[in-house]
């Protein structure tokens, strides 16, 4: 569940990627791990609420991207891939989406099994995962790290396309993180 402060969208998503920065101070894998150190997750959820500090071009991830191992980035496999849109490119919030470059080009792409990829279809990430995670109630904490990354800062832009990077979410609403994703 979100934190009390984290009330809009942009909070929600700086707040998600506040994890990601502690995660890689800490050096663990594990979102679990790092919320063992939740004040260092506030602080760097401060620090970019008010400017202090921000988060990696996304040329970063794209990067990290390019040298990972080939495989489906939803669950693991190496044969049968294709490329996956993260942010459907099939969103449609106004007339430049079907030719803005942070929809079409590498920054929203990752690989995935053909399984996978008709799996999540046009779902929404965090959708994507609570349907995939019935078990796990924490389903915004088991997304990979560069899958979520990737999408945050895209879904981001999106928000600020679309005017609703404000919009006011209820935080203690286990769900508010589908929020984050456009129904397409």
């Amino acid at each position: 569940m979100p934190i009390k402060g984290a009330d809009t969208v942009r909070k929600l998503i700086y707040y998600q990627y506040a994890k990601h920065i502690a995660r890689g101070i800490l050096h663990v894998h594990d979102t679990r791990e790092a919320e063992k150190h939740f004040g260092l997750i506030m602080s760097k959820f401060k620090e970019l609420e008010n400017g202090t500090i921000h988060w990696s071009d996304i040329t970063r991830e794209d990067k990290q991207f390019t040298q990972s191992e080939k495989e489906c980035i939803y669950c693991g496999k190496s044969e049968d891939l294709s490329w996956e849109h993260i942010v459907p490119k099939s969103l449609h919030i106004n007339d430049r989406c079907p030719t803005c470059p942070k929809i079409i080009e590498i920054h929203n792409l990752v690989w995935a099994c053909r399984s996978c990829n008709s799996a999540k279809g046009k779902t929404g990430l965090y959708k994507y995962y609570k349907r995939i995670s019935k078990e796990n109630e924490n389903y915004f904490d088991i997304i990979p790290s560069l899958l979520e990354k990737k999408y945050l800062k895209t879904i981001y832009y999106c928000h600020e396309c679309a005017g609703t990077i404000d919009k006011t979410i209820n935080p203690k609403d286990e769900d508010s993180y589908l929020e984050l994703d456009f129904e397409v």
